[in-house]
């Protein structure tokens, strides 16, 4: 059977792949369109598999809110690099996970991929197709679902950090500043009570062992590690920072002023805790050289 230009298009069209991967399918299944597509679904699958050990650290963090302002979802999605996560067919992979994330509100990572989108394929199955059609390693990395118990806030800082925030009390000016105030100073919890005691008896291990090259009595050296370990929990703890927009004040002594609290927060930031590749051209110029 001829391929036609108008079949090449037609296929492209519902597809979404380039030129010359629609005429070689075609070719390969005698112009059958309907067997094209599904030979190009099998043939992405495998390309996607093999681009698995890639490591995907840029990409998109996307929140969606509930009308009623009561829920919110908040998905991390990545790619390789920055230019694909500009596109968009990526965005739009991205935002349409986050609103199923929403209004489903799926219960851990394996349901959401199980989760079909409104072609009908599953997040995996299109994460995978997009793999194929874009040439990149892609993940959905990690999400979360807030419901409000007071009222929910949520700052992006472009698309690379999301927060939601659930407070109770004060206004909304309140709220959207206390997330920007967590997008940039990255506590790890509201307060000393949500610090687990493996992460306090680390760190307590850690300046003991440095208090003890001082020589001090140990008594001093009890304290020495005391007044590291309040510095500490006031420097990862929301409650204990100074407020970004006034540091002469905690964000708890803010919170009082309002008459306010906060009942939890989730910040996302993307590629965070993912190890990137860094490349030196210098260096691997003069390996080539040498080699």
């Amino acid at each position: 059977m001829a391929i036609t230009a108008s079949l090449v298009k037609e296929l492209r069209e519902r597809t979404g792949a380039g030129m010359m991967e629609c005429k070689k399918a075609l070719v390969e299944m005698n112009g059958d369109i309907d067997a094209a597509i599904e030979h190009m679904r099998k043939t992405g699958m495998a390309k996607a598999d093999k681009k698995a050990g890639r490591a995907a650290a840029e990409g998109l963090v996307v929140i969606k809110t509930s009308s009623d302002n009561n829920t919110a979802a908040i998905v991390e999605v990545n790619s390789e690099t920055d230019f694909v996560a500009k596109g968009d067919d990526f965005q739009n992979f991205a935002n349409e996970i986050a609103d199923k994330i929403l209004t489903e509100q799926p219960a851990d990572l394996a349901a959401l991929l199980d989760t079909k989108l409104s072609s009908g394929e599953t997040v995996e199955n299109s994460r995978k197709a997009l793999i194929a059609k874009l040439g990149e390693n892609m993940s959905v990395r990690r999400f979360n679902v807030m419901k409000a118990k007071g009222s929910l806030s949520t700052y992006s800082h472009g698309s690379r950090i999301g927060v939601v925030i659930d407070v109770e009390g004060g206004d909304d000016e309140l709220g959207k500043d206390l997330a920007m105030h967590i997008a940039a100073s990255r506590p790890v919890c509201v307060d000393e009570s949500q610090v687990s005691k493996e992460l306090l008896d680390k760190e307590r291990e850690i300046y003991a062992a440095q208090a003890q090259e001082s020589g001090k009595p140990a008594d001093i050296i009890e304290k020495m590690v005391q007044g590291r370990i309040n510095k500490y929990l006031k420097e990862i703890t929301l409650l204990g920072q100074p407020f970004v927009k006034d540091p002469d004040i905690t964000v708890e002594k803010l919170l009082k002023s309002k008459g306010a609290k906060v009942h939890s927060f989730v910040r996302i930031e993307v590629g965070e805790g993912i190890e990137k590749k860094v490349e030196n051209f210098a260096d691997e110029v003069m390996a080539q050289v040498k080699g």
